[in-house]
């Protein structure tokens, strides 16, 4: 591995044969060390212009923590990456040479998690930094790694060199290490220069990198459009050719993928993307019910629009009330279409909501808790059209009352009902007991026919209460 400085070589021979002494410290289980093949450059914070004051306290602790202990550790990834673009991260990521069972030794408060490759959580205070130890190749792996017929990996945990590490990163604007303790930015594959030109590049062969992990093809797409990175036409082309290896993807994966992208604050603009590379049809069932039904196409750009105004505002969202929109007008054609064929209305509800989530389960797997608030909002909205007798103030107290009413708000902003239906459980909602028994809406329904009640024989009856008062 060499580093070399983005303004003049270094000559400080002993300092490298000590950085290098730390780096390969140790080779862990399972990893190798290769030739150097890229060369590492050190931008100092006057190029890339990330102050040790911009990482968080937690971040910092954990890499001072595991440089005392002669380890090397970096904060990696997003966070370094959104920093050079003036962006706040969300969280902090470190990655280091140390294994998971050494860095577990050094934090007392931290647990190792993972299946496919194992890393380790370090809390301190409310804040958890993720450490992942570096990652190797899977090609030279033995028992650690698995890949498939298609060349999708199905298990890397193989570790390895700082340089590995690197060059298995996704993108090159994802594989910037930032040393808080120097304020330097490592860069082995040109990753900064990238970002400073607005590309967004993949590492390596396209073809082989998006055979490797297909979610990346959706990937680059998405950080393209949050970004506002331009694709590097290499890293884009190949795209709509091995869009079908989707298939072969755990619908949990791409779930955790379509919740990323609608909840990335560019949600709309990330759709269409995908639709523009080929990334829908067929592929994404929740792609083509947001891009390819003209009649809900209002009621989806809003519900996507203020879903994007909530993240962007750092406001709370709710993923199950957004799915329930995404989803809410292929329940309503079927649900329409049930009861054209004679079915009864809140039976014929009951089919559509529960179809349209098998279709959608079959490639996307929503978990169980946004499945079932899902149902809930969808099946409360025809008791919004009842405004008679008790059942409003029935509704009012339905713990589910204020994410049905703000559902029914984007249906009556679309124009699939009379905005006059909102505004009257708007004023409903926060009326005296007095006006809302004024504002209660005649039932116009047919008067129902009260059910004479059969007489019991009276031997019957006296077995009852003698049973009755038994017990």
């Amino acid at each position: 591995m060499r580093y070399n400085s983005a303004v003049s070589p270094i000559t400080h021979g002993s300092m490298i044969k000590k950085l290098l002494q730390r780096v390969f410290k140790g080779k862990p289980k399972g990893g190798r060390v290769l030739a150097s093949s890229h060369e590492a450059r050190r931008y100092p914070r006057r190029v890339h212009g990330i102050a040790r004051s911009s990482i968080s306290p937690a971040a910092l602790k954990t890499v001072e923590g595991l440089q005392k202990a002669g380890f090397a550790a970096f904060v990696v990834g997003g966070a370094v990456r959104d920093l050079i673009l003036k962006r706040v991260p969300k969280d902090f990521d470190v990655a280091t040479d140390a294994t998971p069972e050494e860095v577990r030794r050094l934090f007392r408060r931290s647990r190792i998690i993972g299946r496919r490759f194992r890393i380790v959580h370090v809390m301190h205070g409310q804040e958890t930094i993720e450490v992942s130890t570096f990652r190797g190749s899977h090609l030279d792996a033995d028992d650690d790694a698995s890949v498939a017929d298609s060349g999708r990996i199905l298990r890397d945990n193989v570790f390895g060199s700082h340089e590995e590490d690197a060059v298995r990163r996704d993108f090159s604007a994802n594989a910037l290490y930032y040393d808080p303790v120097t304020e330097e930015v490592f860069d082995f594959t040109d990753g900064l220069p990238d970002l400073k030109a607005g590309v967004l590049r993949i590492i390596g062969a396209p073809h082989t990198r998006y055979r490797e992990d297909p979610v990346r093809m959706l990937r680059a797409v998405r950080l393209s459009a949050k970004l506002g990175l331009k694709l590097d036409p290499a890293t884009e082309a190949p795209i709509p050719e091995l869009a079908a290896l989707l298939h072969d993807v755990p619908p949990a994966r791409l779930f955790d993928e379509m919740l990323k992208l609608f909840l990335s604050g560019h949600a709309m603009e990330s759709a269409r993307a995908l639709r523009e590379h080929g990334l829908h049809h067929g592929l994404l069932p929740m792609l083509d019910v947001v891009l390819e039904q003209p009649l809900g196409e209002r009621f989806v750009t809003l519900a996507l629009r203020n879903t994007d105004e909530r993240v962007l505002a750092d406001k709370p969202v709710s993923p199950a009330f957004l799915f329930a929109a995404l989803l809410w007008h292929e329940v309503l054609a079927l649900w329409q279409k049930l009861q054209t064929e004679g079915a009864r209305p809140m039976p014929a509800l009951m089919q559509a909501m529960h179809e349209v989530s098998d279709i959608q389960a079959e490639k996307l797997a929503i978990t169980k808790r946004f499945s079932v608030m899902m149902k809930e909002i969808w099946s409360i909205q025809p008791r919004f059209e009842q405004r008679a007798g008790q059942r409003p103030y029935r509704l009012l107290e339905n713990p589910r009352f204020r994410a049905g009413y703000d559902f029914l708000l984007l249906r009556c902003q679309s124009g699939e009902l009379p905005m006059a239906l909102a505004e009257w459980w708007d004023a409903f909602a926060v009326a005296d007991s007095a006006q809302r028994a004024a504002m209660l809406v005649p039932d116009s329904g047919a008067p129902k026919k009260r059910r004479r009640r059969s007489r019991r024989p009276a031997s019957a009856s006296s077995a009852s209460e003698t049973a009755s008062g038994q017990a």
